[in-house]
């Protein structure tokens, strides 16, 4: 898998090749760009690239509608922002313009990384910042044709989401999710946040409630089911 960085400042560039040499598996290429309008030419001639990396603030962009233009061009790439811009009013936009995460520069390396691995697992990362603040709509595409999960678009959850909210339902921990989805402990963290700001809930049995009085659970997949009852 080739990866994409688009950021005008070359020392970070650097920096952020360090840190996707820690992703697993074998990277194909890491391709670097200091302008929007460059990036989006290296999209073009790598049709094996597998996720981008956008500074909103890079040269050519025009911020949260530079992601418009790339997933019009690219829908298959994943797009993570990583941006030194940290208001959560930009941070809704580029998630509603179709952003699949949002990375503060304040963040760590494992951030970064744990919203990658949910880019590529087709969900959204979003940052604690907007989790903390219930009421701001962060509308979150889901392109999963499964039809046992048709209803999850209505509350804006995500296929990794309902599969977490399953094992959440068995009442599995997040150790025991991570090694029945082979996601970081971190990353099925982030999930579990993301889903109890999505149904508006504190606690684990509190989602397994709401997920019944809305019928979720009913659109949960057996896979999920009979995992977690062999594991407990």
């Amino acid at each position: 898998m080739k990866i994409l960085l688009i950021d005008h400042h070359a020392l970070f560039r650097e920096g952020l090749c360090l840190i996707l040499q820690q992703m697993p598996g074998k990277i194909g290429g890491i391709l670097e760009a200091g302008h929007f309008a460059d990036g989006m030419r290296l999209a073009g001639r790598h049709p094996d690239l597998g996720l981008a990396l956008l500074e909103l603030k890079s040269p050519g962009s025009e911020g949260v509608v530079s992601i418009r233009h790339f997933r019009q061009r690219y829908p298959h790439i994943p797009l993570v922002i990583v941006s030194s811009e940290e208001d959560c009013g930009v941070i809704v936009k580029a998630l509603n313009h179709g952003a699949s995460g949002y990375v503060c520069k304040s963040s760590t390396g494992q951030v970064l990384l744990n919203a990658i691995d949910m880019a590529l697992s087709g969900s959204i990362y979003i940052p604690a910042q907007v989790l903390r603040k219930p009421g701001l709509p962060v509308m979150q595409k889901n392109d999963n044709k499964d039809n046992r999960r048709s209803k999850n678009n209505e509350y804006c959850l995500t296929a990794r989401q309902m599969e977490i909210l399953g094992y959440l339902i068995a009442g599995l921990s997040n150790r025991e999710i991570a090694a029945a989805t082979d996601l970081a402990e971190g990353t099925v963290k982030t999930h579990v946040a993301a889903v109890y700001q999505i149904l508006r809930v504190k606690n684990r049995m509190e989602a397994a409630r709401i997920a019944g009085r809305l019928g979720l659970a009913d659109c949960i997949g057996p896979d999920a089911t009979a995992d977690a009852m062999q594991m407990a």
